[in-house]
């Protein structure tokens, strides 16, 4: 995550150390998708999960154990997600089974389920962020997430979370069906008083690997950078947003930081100082996946590749395991990384971006990301 906040304005938060503090034998943040069973059916869904009950998804007493190995780990965040986490009938026993033992835990959701009982049980339990998925305003909303109505229930919901004090946050995917709409989505931030908004870009696995053609140009990323820049420092700096995030693309960074040099701006290499330290993306170090079933991956994007199973060894065996090939190479990416990313002046910034993305274009998980935007003259390799 890019917090272009924080870069533009030096707004802290609590992730703050996580992302700039010192990397050595960091501890993962969890992404832990509870089920896969979700009421939704969306167009660019990393898990391709649909509205029915999947076999073989950890037991409650088995979620509990893994809860323990992962606070005696001391992982610094455990994210609830799916599918819709919702929908598991024991969500609520797991998040507070965490927070007794200390750990943070954070609700990934549609909020379409998020009735004021519920708002008000998630503030029980514990959660410390909901972060809330929206694809546009209305109609562009529910043709993205496949059920007519969901827009109007996950504003419900987001109004039901913040009316109980939780801190919130709107969660939205960049693709050509509605790129259009980010204005749109920063005004609707406004107006609910969401303090949070986080745009991501579109990654092309399981349901939404369908959508590789609906990714943006990089013209098309460029200018919705300018416009998210532009916002950010808008409305960060008159105190009505208090972060504003872009996802999944660390070539941000670099155009951000880019942008700033340009113009002159002094924060330019404050914005390259933190995101050095930063380092770009973690898939494997800072990061971690566990499905429904137990399966860990390096993120929640690999889902065709797994490292290990919770039912079968710990997550911290499993993570601590040096022997595992694809978590050793991408511990030492740069060493394998080919063509343009491996020539860039910036990799330091980048890491490489994601390298499922690669894989699902090239077959190779070390070529260049095609989400990379920037030109070669702007990486450093044309002269």
């Amino acid at each position: 995550m890019i917090n272009l906040s924080k870069l533009l304005f030096g707004n802290a938060e609590f992730e703050d150390p996580l992302r700039y503090g010192v990397k050595a034998h960091q501890k993962p943040i969890i992404v832990w998708n509870l089920t896969r069973r979700c009421n939704l059916s969306c167009a660019h869904c990393y898990s391709d999960s649909k509205a029915k009950e999947y076999l073989g998804e950890l037991s409650t007493k088995e979620a509990k154990v893994v809860a323990e190995d992962l606070a005696s780990y001391e992982v610094p965040v455990v994210i609830f997600s799916g599918g819709e986490p919702l929908i598991r009938r024991d969500v609520f026993e797991l998040a507070e089974h965490c927070r007794v033992l200390g750990l943070r835990v954070i609700l990934s959701t549609n909020g379409t389920l998020i009735s004021k009982n519920v708002a008000e049980k998630i503030k029980e339990v514990g959660f410390t962020y909901v972060g809330i998925s929206l694809d546009g305003v209305r109609e562009v909303n529910d043709r993205l997430r496949g059920v007519e109505g969901a827009f109007r229930l996950a504003v419900e919901g987001l109004k039901n979370c913040r009316d109980e004090g939780l801190k919130t946050g709107i969660r939205f995917t960049l693709t050509k069906r509605n790129y259009f709409e980010v204005e749109r989505i920063f005004r609707l931030a406004k107006r609910l008083k969401v303090p949070r908004v986080c745009f991501y870009h579109l990654v092309y696995v399981e349901r939404g690997s369908g959508m590789v053609k609906e990714d943006l140009s990089h013209d098309e990323k460029r200018k919705i950078m300018d416009l998210i820049i532009s916002r950010t420092e808008d409305l960060t700096g008159r105190c009505i947003l208090s972060e504003v995030l872009t996802v999944d693309n660390y070539a941000d960074a670099v155009y951000l930081y880019l942008k700033l040099k340009e113009r002159g701006d002094e924060r330019a290499e404050i914005v390259y100082s933190l995101m050095r330290k930063h380092g770009g993306n973690s898939s494997g170090v800072g990061i971690a996946a566990i499905d429904s079933q137990g399966y860990v991956h390096p993120d929640q994007f690999w889902t065709h590749y797994s490292l290990g199973n919770v039912k079968k060894r710990k997550f911290s065996e499993i993570w601590e395991d040096e022997s595992e090939p694809l978590l050793k190479a991408l511990r030492m990416r740069k060493l394998f990384l080919k063509g343009r990313c491996s020539r860039c002046a910036f990799l330091e910034l980048c890491n490489g971006n994601l390298r499922t993305r690669a894989e699902v274009t090239t077959g190779d998980i070390w070529a260049p990301d095609p989400a990379c935007y920037l030109t070669d003259k702007e990486i450093g390799i044309e002269y």
